[in-house]
């Protein structure tokens, strides 16, 4: 069994941010906060509604912004394989569904908490209350031959 922490647990910073225009779609992204200490090129887990996906910081005009969040590192090695910024149509941007799914679009606020600063994030509408499976950090040794085959 996963240990589990509520949203408004004093161990859990959150961080209030907004939904950002990001490159040159249409779609929402998110505007990572200075004080979340993320930077562009990291990849984390972030949780959408219970659902555990991984995306990547990637550095914006205006500072780091997470353009989509998808159900495998797998779908995200797709979406970054492309030259453009519109993901394949078979790979959902989670990130976009959830926006949709709380009538969040650009410019609205939106709270992003720290389960596990640098690696594992939750995202949610200002007000509402959640609580997070809390995921262990993947074996440094596993991570590092994951990144070698990513190149």
């Amino acid at each position: 069994m996963s240990d589990r922490i509520a949203s408004d647990a004093p161990a859990v910073p959150s961080h209030r941010t907004h939904l950002v225009r990001s490159g040159g779609t249409r779609l929402p992204a998110l505007g990572v906060p200075s004080a979340a200490s993320l930077s562009g090129g990291e990849r984390i887990r972030l949780v959408l509604d219970g659902r555990q996906c991984h995306a990547r910081v990637q550095a914006g005009a205006d500072g780091a912004v997470i353009r989509g969040a998808y159900d495998t590192g797998g779908d995200l090695a797709v979406v970054d394989g492309r030259d453009d910024s519109v993901p394949p149509a078979e790979v959902e941007n989670r990130l976009v569904a959830w926006c949709r799914g709380h009538d969040r679009e650009r410019g609205d606020a939106v709270e992003l908490d720290e389960i596990d600063p640098g690696f594992h994030y939750g995202l949610r509408a200002p007000g509402e209350r959640t609580v997070y499976d809390v995921l262990r950090r993947p074996d440094t040794g596993l991570r590092d031959i994951a990144r070698d085959l990513d190149g």
